[in-house]
């Protein structure tokens, strides 16, 4: 049984990694998996990462998963990104309308300069082994570990009945990444657990039945492109999900909006621009949107902005995001009345 199953998933990796010549054995660079406790085996350097197509894009959506991947591809690094539909799952989705924002987040994906003859693009439900290797991987975990998870915990206590998908989700991004032995995952710190319970279930599936995935390794931003603040509550994170629009700039946001909503980003009553993310978080948030759009430090951008109030400095914020959006937009806008042809 053990031989049987450790070659099925060799056969599957090859299976599922036709798109152009993915093939996993066949890199060049390659990782050592020693410190994930995988041997001598070294395995080649993957980065596999998924995109919610829930809710409207904003810019922390934008800065800390779409062009982050982007960049990663521009280094050289062997990229696929897909379109998490299935997780999308967890929360009820109208068939249509998620259905039309998988085309969008294609579209904004491309736009920002993903190129599908240097990396993978795709689309989760349209591959089923993503689903069958979940089956197995669950057959391996256990509910006192996922249920132990703060993402869980933190969602399950909002809910009178919570679906056995949320408590699962984990186990779906661990076949996510290790269907395609990805070595490596751009995560936000929020999700570096669900990463080690990934890494964990690789190693556990190698003890049980032979080595057939490295055990993947977290990729923490190191520009706080995963830290972006709500404009209303800069106490919150950015999110899809807030009931206020002003909170967040989406991408299709129009500049009269985005200057709009930097106006009324919320802030303090000292007018200097200063970054000090836990006293002035309002302000500092605006220094890390102005950071992102301009690839800048933080101490760059304050002392650019020596002399300004926070009320001018906003103008500043708003021309920088507009000019860094403005040719995205334009292409996700082209692409999509393209696939309308």
């Amino acid at each position: 049984m053990r031989g049987v199953i450790s070659s099925y998933f060799l056969k599957t990796f090859i299976a599922c990694s036709q798109c152009k010549k993915y093939n996993v054995f066949n890199r060049s660079s390659h990782y050592s998996s020693k410190a994930a406790e995988d041997g001598d085996v070294e395995w080649p350097r993957r980065v596999v990462t998924g995109i919610q197509p829930t809710g409207e894009l904003h810019i922390g959506n934008y800065f800390g998963a779409i062009r982050r991947c982007v960049r990663l591809q521009e280094q050289g690094d062997d990229l696929m990104i897909f379109i998490a539909d299935l997780h999308s799952l967890t929360t009820r989705q109208e068939p249509a309308r998620l259905q039309a924002r998988v085309l969008e987040l294609a579209a904004c994906v491309l736009a920002a300069g993903a190129d599908p003859a240097r990396c993978v693009l795709f689309v989760q439900s349209a591959v089923p082994r993503h689903a069958e290797l979940c089956w197995l991987l669950t057959c391996l975990a256990t509910h006192a570990r996922l249920a132990h998870l703060p993402q869980y915990k933190e969602k399950a206590a909002a809910m009178k009945e919570v679906p056995l998908g949320l408590l699962l989700y984990p186990v779906l991004q661990a076949a996510d990444v290790l269907l395609y032995g990805g070595t490596h995952v751009p995560v936000g710190a929020d999700q570096v657990q669900h990463l080690q319970v990934a890494a964990a279930l690789a190693r556990t599936f190698a003890h049980r039945y032979g080595r057939a995935f490295p055990a993947p390794r977290a990729l923490l931003a190191d520009d706080g492109s995963d830290r972006l603040r709500s404009l209303r509550n800069p106490n919150k994170k950015m999110s899809k999900s807030d009931t206020d629009p002003k909170s967040r700039i989406l991408l299709t946001d129009p500049d009269d909006i985005i200057e709009l909503k930097i106006r009324k980003a919320v802030t303090d009553f000292t007018p200097q621009v200063t970054f000090e993310p836990e006293t002035r978080p309002g302000v500092s948030n605006l220094v890390s949107i102005h950071c992102l759009a301009e690839d800048k430090l933080p101490e760059e951008v304050v002392q650019e902005a020596e002399g300004l109030s926070t009320a001018q400095y906003k103008r500043v914020v708003a021309a920088a995001l507009q000019r860094e959006l403005a040719p995205v937009r334009a292409r996700a806008r082209a692409a999509a009345l393209a696939g309308l042809r």
